[in-house]
């Protein structure tokens, strides 16, 4: 890699996802990529679940994990109708903008396999198909939506500039995950979350410290309100409503994404609206930095640990 390529511009749009109507949170997205790329971004990331928004009232809404709720179940039927699945054409304008610009899109959405719900950050790359991660552990009252998903979908995508991966969420504390994604050599990581609370940006701090990488943080700006829109544009649901109106409060997701460098420190901090930040990262900071920390070479002991990593698509069914 030529010094010059050392050298490129990333954005994080943080902005409100439209909950549920993921068509119309497709067009959404394009055009704040495709504002993002003309700033001049290589890379651009959205958070967690940004197509379809996150599902905010498994933690929000009293009584929605309660036994065959009828507000949850309509819920996670119109998920399933709304749910990207994969070679989806909606999502072709996210691709071409990769294909015209050369940049490389990370963004989360709902994925519907057979059945089944996933939390999938999908990684558009320019003239590639797209690359899926699927998150591994669905935490706490998201199990009752979204399936696990399992090691054929942990990897890199191979910039000309440097590897970029994706984990989600609580993933960034699985050890195990972190210790298979620094084995990949990532020069940057974007961790999707729903916010960027202050927790959020430790971890994310610390991956970025750990694994010798720049950090794009990505969280949403989601409101009470942005649920009840979304929802009518599904054409509706009484249930579903009721549901909904039993959350307290209003803004719910409150953005907070920011942007770590390989030795932790914050180099750009977004606020609690929606805004799209803009940095240029000098790569060359993750060579230096493997100077004194490198946890997968002179700090890893590989005569005492050893990690295996099974990259097996598990299916559950075999004809």
């Amino acid at each position: 890699m030529s010094q010059a390529a050392k050298e490129i511009q990333v954005a994080i749009c943080q902005a409100a996802p439209v909950p549920l109507a993921i068509s119309d949170g497709i067009d959404k997205a394009v055009r704040l990529a495709r504002e993002a790329v003309a700033g001049g971004a290589q890379l651009v990331a959205f958070g967690e679940t940004f197509l379809g928004g996150y599902p905010l009232w498994l933690d929000e809404a009293p009584g929605a994990a309660l036994w065959d709720h009828p507000g949850g179940k309509a819920l996670h039927r119109i998920l399933l109708e709304q749910a990207v699945v994969p070679g989806d054409e909606r999502l072709l304008p996210l691709q071409e903008l990769c294909d015209e610009s050369g940049a490389v899109i990370s963004i989360g959405a709902h994925e519907r396999v057979r059945q089944s719900l996933y939390n999938n950050q999908m990684t558009f790359r320019p003239g590639l198909p797209v690359q899926g991660h699927r998150k591994l552990v669905p935490t706490h009252g998201e199990r009752l939506v979204w399936m696990r998903g399992d090691g054929s979908t942990l990897g890199v995508h191979q910039a000309e500039w440097g590897n970029v991966g994706s984990l989600i969420c609580w993933e960034h504390w699985m050890p195990l995950a972190r210790a298979a994604m620094h084995n990949l050599g990532e020069s940057v990581h974007v961790a999707a979350w729903p916010s960027v609370r202050e927790s959020y940006a430790i971890a994310s701090r610390h991956y970025a410290m750990e694994g010798r990488c720049f950090v794009l943080a990505a969280g949403l700006v989601q409101t009470r309100d942005d649920l009840f829109d979304g929802l009518e544009r599904c054409g509706g649901d009484a249930a579903a409503r009721e549901l909904l109106e039993a959350i307290p409060g209003d803004v719910l997701n409150t953005g907070g994404s920011l942007i770590a460098a390989p030795d932790a420190s914050v180099i750009a901090q977004a606020g609690e609206g929606e805004e799209t930040l803009f940095v240029e990262l000098d790569l060359s900071a993750r060579d230096e930095g493997l100077a004194s920390l490198d946890t997968d070479g002179h700090y890893s002991r590989p005569d005492v640990f050893e990690l295996s990593v099974d990259t097996r698509a598990k299916d559950g069914v075999k004809w």
